[in-house]
């Protein structure tokens, strides 16, 4: 089914359309006709199957008849996500969804100066997308006025949970109108989440595209074993590949991080950094280089990296294995995103085979054991760029829950990138 056949407004159409979208994913097609007709949703979904699109289309094309240029309204679409960087991302997409309307949008989060959003918030900016935190403490200061509100949005609800925010959104949710239309959309539907449904929601609609356990069919996986010491040097003779042209790398704590990307850079290879330490305006330049091509590797621990978007991203190297399967799972949909195809590498020292075992129970598949072509690993153990690691440091906080193959390794760089679509 194409888009134009879901019932969209026209100037949401031509917006879809010049973006080189045709067709909707799974996800689209299943919501956007619900959002339209009115009804509450709960989307299941795992990461990179489209799930903005599913709902700022049918809230854009509802917007759309009743919005006037220059003509101040109070806000009507509130967009909630658990970190600044998917608040960013959200508002740019909605923004170039509604780029034929005379849509007024804002961001909320923390990080940077509050003045610009506080003058959004009065001024009635027809779409706010917040971060709970920031939008609570606006909120108490009197700055907000959702009194007209038509749409909430919660987007990556399980992950808000995770993070403590539970509080706050219901703080938020008892300030606003409860005649409105509700939209939740998470990767899992756990009880927590069936029972903020029953909270937030009226009689929801559910929609549920795929299980969480299985990664997209569209990335490769492989796991290459090796020594803890050999790291490093492992992750600098992969990127000597050029198919490795967009990659991201996990790791489990921020000083590790820095620690890669400074061992990256001393080999020619230019690298960002994306973790809690670094001030919002370093990690948005972070996110711009990646998505520019300015830099070829990004280096992030995964509460950081929650809601980087970014269409091609070639490789997920899981420089440290995740703590948790789910971790897995949402590290490696940073790849292989609706249609697209990717790689994703996971390196495993002697101390990682009982969480890698749990892993592949998790997915009900195993991962392919791989040895790096051309790699002498009795050689590489001889000390390089990269220094010890020296005093341990504590990942970041966190809660304890928190295919189409192409030749990447050694091989010749894959080509027929599929454009991903909405």
């Amino acid at each position: 089914m194409p888009f134009r056949a879901l019932g969209l407004d026209a100037r949401v159409l031509k917006a879809v359309q010049e973006a080189g979208y045709t067709e909707p994913t799974p996800i689209q097609s299943a919501a956007i006709p619900l959002g339209l007709a009115g009804h509450d949703l709960i989307g299941i979904a795992q990461t990179g199957t489209g799930k903005t699109a599913a709902f700022a289309l049918p809230i854009l094309t509802k917007l759309a008849g009743s919005l006037t240029a220059g003509q101040r309204q109070t806000t009507r679409v509130l967009v909630l996500a658990p970190t600044r960087e998917l608040a960013a991302q959200i508002e740019e997409d909605m923004r170039g969804y509604g780029k034929h309307l005379p849509v007024r949008m804002a961001t909320v989060f923390g990080g940077v100066g509050e003045h610009a959003q506080i003058q959004a918030l009065r001024a009635g900016a027809d779409i706010i997308v917040a971060t709970p935190g920031r939008l609570l403490d606006l909120m108490s200061r009197g700055c907000a006025n959702f009194s007209g509100l038509q749409f909430l949005v919660l987007d990556e609800a399980d992950r808000m949970l995770d993070m403590g925010f539970l509080p706050d959104i219901r703080r938020i949710v008892r300030a606003l109108p409860q005649k409105r239309q509700t939209l939740l959309f998470c990767a899992t539907l756990s009880k927590e989440i069936e029972a903020l449904t029953h909270e937030f929601q009226r009689a929801p609609k559910l929609v549920q595209i795929g299980r969480r356990a299985n990664p997209a069919v569209t990335v490769t996986q492989f796991v290459y074993e090796v020594p803890k010491q050999l790291k490093p040097t492992l992750l600098v003779h992969l990127l000597r590949d050029p198919g490795m042209n967009t990659v991201l790398v996990f790791s489990r704590m921020k000083h590790g991080a820095d620690r890669i990307a400074r061992n990256l850079e001393q080999h020619g290879i230019q690298t960002a950094t994306l973790h809690s330490n670094r001030s919002q305006n370093q990690r948005m330049r972070a996110l711009k280089d990646f998505k520019s091509g300015a830099v070829r590797v990004l280096v992030a621990t995964d509460i950081a990296a929650r809601g980087i978007d970014v269409d091609g991203i070639s490789h997920v190297v899981n420089f440290d294995f995740p703590m948790h399967p789910e971790d897995y799972v949402h590290r490696i949909g940073r790849t292989g995103r609706a249609h697209a195809v990717g790689d994703a590498i996971s390196f495993v020292t002697p101390e990682d085979h009982s969480a890698l075992r749990s892993l592949e129970r998790f997915i009900g598949r195993g991962i392919v054991r791989k040895k790096a072509e051309g790699f002498h690993y009795a050689a590489a153990a001889e000390p390089g760029p990269m220094r010890p690691a020296g005093p341990q440091h504590l990942p970041e906080h966190r809660s304890p829950r928190q295919p189409s193959a192409r030749p990447s390794h050694g091989g010749k760089a894959g080509s027929g990138w599929r454009r991903r679509r909405g």
